[in-house]
């Protein structure tokens, strides 16, 4: 609206300032040939000398009216009704040609006796001469007419030009000579419009969702369904990544050391696929660690020895002990259980900006941030909200893990963040052994809602909810 406002004054000013000219000129223009006609010496033709003055303040008053026209056409109406700029070279035809009209029309009123038809057949020769000399920047300049009137690309969008060397960049501007494309090292290369008019060209629209397609493998021991969701999942919340068109997971071939895959999907902002492409390839690394799917190369098998394990192997799991040992929610373990339940979590790791849970999902274990921070993050108004920050030793999900509730609320790594996920299947083997272990986790579950305050009425509240929480994970682990 601002902008509108002032091309509309701009154009005032420059419509009133033409006007005054042109008073000014017209006024100055008769009274100037009749002075110059009264001082004549004898013999002098008035014709062709004195009515000189007069032709050059007309065509004075010509280009300004051409200026106010292309400004009128070009700077209003054009923006107004496409909603971009007009090409310059567009404008600068428009007014080399309409200057041109009006000024023939000046010239025939002014001298009516000379015979233009004369002139040009004359100056036919000249331009013969010239067009010779000027046959490659002719070339250009309808080339660049014709580029104008097929409109094969517009300024902002992503071009390829050539098949064997090709130049590829965010297209800057169109002139008469050349077409001005700033490549993905940000330099400036200049392309003749004779070139472009001769090359093939591939064209990304800057208002289209252009796609992409980045490849990787995997072993033929992986699930390709489970591969499939995998990637997929990872790659469509990946920024620039457009969420109206679900990427697309395929197999492209059997190799002979794995499986090669294909994903494709489409960019919100194309000038940014070398950014994104490498995002994705970061992305699907971090999701095959977190699903335990490996890369496939070529490998060749020549002895498998078994040994026993060594005080290394065995130590290698005690800092999952310790981090779960800190945890205040295991804490009616033992030291047995605690080592069974370190024994059958799972690490995973999730990259900055990484969705690890999304609110709504159901689920069926909880999370104990090992090292990193996550955020915990929920909708209001249909936009997240920060509500906390998680650091190491700090867990979230244990409502799906006991009870299995839908996940409560969206956490996302803030930074390189290794979890431990522990599931179902873990917590039911100690609660089968241990049954007691279910009513002291319940009353600490219940304490941590509840935040163990110390007036009566707070301590009811925690042992009904206590209640509530043990008939609900009773029910969920199929205990009696």
């Amino acid at each position: 609206m601002a902008t509108t406002r002032a091309t509309k004054n701009k154009l005032a000013l420059f419509f009133v300032a033409t006007a005054i000219v042109s008073l000014a000129l017209y006024f100055l223009a008769r009274p100037l040939r009749h002075y110059l006609a009264s001082h004549m010496r004898s013999g002098s033709s008035p014709d062709s000398i004195v009515y000189i003055p007069e032709l050059i303040l007309w065509a004075i008053l010509a280009y300004l009216a051409v200026r106010a026209l292309n400004a009128i056409i070009f700077e209003f109406v054009f923006r107004v009704r496409k909603g971009y700029e007009a090409p310059t070279l567009v404008r600068n035809i428009f007014s080399i040609v309409a200057f041109i009209l009006l000024f023939v029309l000046i010239f025939r009123e002014i001298y009516p006796g000379v015979n233009l038809g004369a002139l040009f057949t004359t100056s036919a020769i000249f331009g013969v001469i010239i067009g010779l000399a000027l046959q490659d920047t002719l070339g250009n300049f309808f080339a660049g007419i014709s580029l104008h009137a097929d409109r094969p690309f517009q300024v902002g969008d992503v071009i390829t030009v050539g098949q064997q060397q090709q130049l590829t960049g965010v297209l800057e501007s169109i002139t008469w000579r050349a077409v001005k494309i700033r490549t993905f090292q940000n330099k400036i290369v200049l392309v003749s419009n004779s070139t472009i008019a001769k090359e093939a060209i591939e064209v990304a629209p800057r208002d289209n969702l252009n796609a992409r397609i980045v490849f990787f493998n995997s072993l033929y021991t992986d699930s390709p369904a489970k591969t499939i969701h995998i990637v997929r999942e990872a790659v469509r919340d990946t920024e620039n990544v457009s969420p109206k068109i679900t990427p697309v997971v395929r197999i492209r071939d059997l190799a002979e050391s794995g499986i090669d895959w294909e994903v494709k999907y489409w960019l919100e902002d194309y000038a940014k696929h070398h950014d994104t492409d490498a995002l994705v390839r970061q992305r699907v690394w971090y999701a095959f660690r977190r699903a335990g799917i490996q890369f496939a190369f070529p490998t060749r098998t020549l002895h498998v020895e078994r040994r026993a394990l060594t005080i290394e192997d065995r130590g290698a799991g005690q800092d999952i002990v310790d981090r779960l040992t800190a945890v205040d929610i295991f804490a009616p373990l033992s030291d047995e259980e605690t080592e069974r339940l370190a024994a059958a979590s799972v690490r995973h790791v999730f990259a900055p900006d990484e969705l690890v849970i999304r609110a709504g999902d159901e689920g069926s274990s909880m999370f104990v941030v090992h090292s990193g921070r996550v955020q915990v993050q929920i909708s209001e108004n249909g936009k997240p909200r920060a509500v906390a920050v998680l650091n190491e030793g700090d867990f979230f999900g244990e409502m799906a893990l006991f009870t299995g509730e839908p996940r409560a609320a969206t956490v996302v790594a803030l930074e390189e963040t290794e979890v431990l996920e522990i599931g179902h299947a873990a917590m039911k083997l100690i609660f089968e052994t241990n049954p007691d272990l279910v009513e002291s986790l319940s009353w600490t579950i219940a304490e941590r809602r509840a935040g163990l305050t110390a007036t009566q009425q707070d301590a009811q509240v925690s042992i009904e909810e206590s209640a509530g929480l043990l008939a609900s994970i009773r029910r969920f682990f199929g205990m009696k």
